[in-house]
């Protein structure tokens, strides 16, 4: 069974490593005793360490799980040369990741929250020698795109990456209105969890648009509360986050 080193163990390391550990060996170094701590109580098979002055990652198949801020106090703290790394970093180049860490492959991804229920929608880039590979790590714990060019990944990564928190706004909105109009909190918020279940099936098999089309009445209730999203700006709102977004990662890219 492959061996996975994970060097960070926050929320998006937890959430890949529940979504992994079934298939691959699991190691973590991480710099938090307690937090270490904790994720080994709760996931129970796995490997803990923490981090040292001076750590060998020689051969070993490393995901880089920090915060992008975090990487030039880990760098100096890595000694030998990784068989292949996989970054999480947003917005950190290959480049960058070369001159911080060596190895000998590199790969950039981005998966989503959605790992720990192996639903995440993960993005890839990098080493073509390491693509079968990396698809495969990543396809235990959902669905995969591979994309040529580190700027197609930032994009992505503000679609698919950042796409959990702009959903869970539509979301909490969706249920609020609700709310408003007369719903208690609870079952407003059982409408929503249906609607987003029943939503995934409709969007593999129709367009975004004809989905509209044929939930839309000339005249209707659902033409009534569409025109009032187009009133409010939502299309465009949505639009300017995923900019936004993809020019933060190119922000983070030139530190």
């Amino acid at each position: 069974m492959t061996k996975l080193t994970f060097l960070g163990n926050g929320n998006m390391a937890k959430a890949l490593i529940k979504g992994l550990m079934k298939d691959y060996k699991i190691e973590v170094l991480g710099r938090n005793k307690t937090s270490l701590n904790n994720l080994k109580n709760e996931l129970q098979d796995i490997e803990i360490s923490l981090l040292n002055d001076t750590n060998d990652i020689s051969d070993k198949n490393i995901i880089l799980c920090v915060k992008p801020n975090s990487l030039d106090d880990l760098s100096p703290k890595l000694t030998g040369i990784a068989h292949s790394l996989y970054s999480v970093l947003a917005g950190t180049k290959i480049e960058t990741l070369k001159d911080k860490i060596e190895s000998k492959n590199y790969i950039r991804t981005m998966p989503n929250l959605s790992a720990s229920y192996l639903k995440s929608m993960t993005t890839i880039t990098g080493d073509e020698a390491l693509k079968q590979d990396a698809m495969k790590i990543f396809g235990n714990i959902g669905n995969t795109l591979w994309v040529k060019s580190q700027k197609e990944l930032d994009i992505a990564t503000a679609v698919a990456g950042s796409g959990p928190a702009y959903l869970a706004l539509i979301a909490e909105s969706l249920a609020d209105g609700g709310v408003n109009a007369g719903l208690t909190r609870a079952d407003a918020t059982k409408l929503v969890q249906g609607l987003f279940e029943g939503f995934s099936p409709l969007l593999n098999n129709n367009t975004p648009a004809s989905i509209k089309d044929g939930v839309m009445s000339p005249g209707g209730t659902t033409a009534a509360g569409y025109s009032a999203m187009e009133r409010c700006g939502v299309r465009n709102g949505m639009i300017e986050a995923i900019n936004s977004a993809y020019n933060k990662a190119i922000e983070l890219g030139k530190k």
